[in-house]
């Protein structure tokens, strides 16, 4: 048994290229080291993954790969909403100063005022405590003592005042639900006073049509800060 396990040659010995006794019939192949310093070249030769997936599997993992990256972009993409707080402000001052200068109401325009406070843009609050704001006052207040100004162009006037002189208890009535109540019944008086001292039909007129959409944007800008 020893004899014959030491006469019969090891796999490596035969294929060695030394041991080759006949080329013409064996050819002599060279095995790859698989030592820890060279690298595994079998592992790149041979993937299981490669030959489980397939060209089918590869091309369709790669399309959700390519659908999934485009579902984020899309959402991504996505607009912010219209009706944020800070735009909804900015409606209800513009709506506040067309509906102080409109004509055609029967609205106590000395209202609006306060809600302007309320309901103003924190970068137009910022700006009339400014320095800017401080040289408008300023100016109005020589052209009020010098020359004649109508009620309409006073009230503006009157609401830079209010926000400058307003002390730090009442501004924090702005972004709050207190504040955002107040501005709603405010809101809901001057919608009350313009619709009953006129029928419907009378404040959709060619006169009274610019105060109509003034008091519907300004209640509505308030229902929805209330929300």
């Amino acid at each position: 048994m020893a004899m014959f396990a030491s006469a019969s040659p090891s796999p490596a010995t035969a294929l060695s290229p030394l041991n080759c006794k006949h080329p013409s019939s064996i050819s002599c192949v060279r095995l790859p080291s698989l030592s820890r310093s060279s690298p595994p070249l079998l592992s790149y030769t041979f993937n299981p993954l490669r030959s489980f997936i397939g060209h089918h599997g590869t091309r369709n993992f790669s399309k959700s790969k390519t659908s999934d990256r485009s579902a984020g972009f899309r959402a991504l993409c996505y607009a912010p909403a219209p009706f944020t707080p800070p735009n909804l402000q900015w409606i209800s001052a513009v709506s506040s100063l067309v509906l102080i200068l409109a004509k055609g109401t029967a609205v106590p325009k000395s209202y609006i005022v306060p809600l302007f406070a309320l309901q103003a843009p924190a970068g137009v609050v910022s700006w009339i405590k400014g320095r800017y704001g401080v040289w408008a006052a300023f100016l109005a207040l020589l052209v009020r003592l010098f020359f004649y100004i109508p009620g309409e162009l006073e009230l503006p006037f009157l609401a830079l005042l209010l926000v400058m002189v307003a002390p730090h208890e009442a501004m924090k009535l702005r972004d709050t639900k207190e504040g955002a109540m107040i501005s709603l019944l405010i809101a809901v008086y001057l919608a009350f006073q313009h619709f009953s001292r006129t029928s419907l039909q009378q404040s959709f007129d060619q006169g009274s049509i610019v105060a109509t959409l003034s008091v519907i944007c300004i209640t509505v800008v308030s229902v929805l800060l209330l929300i």
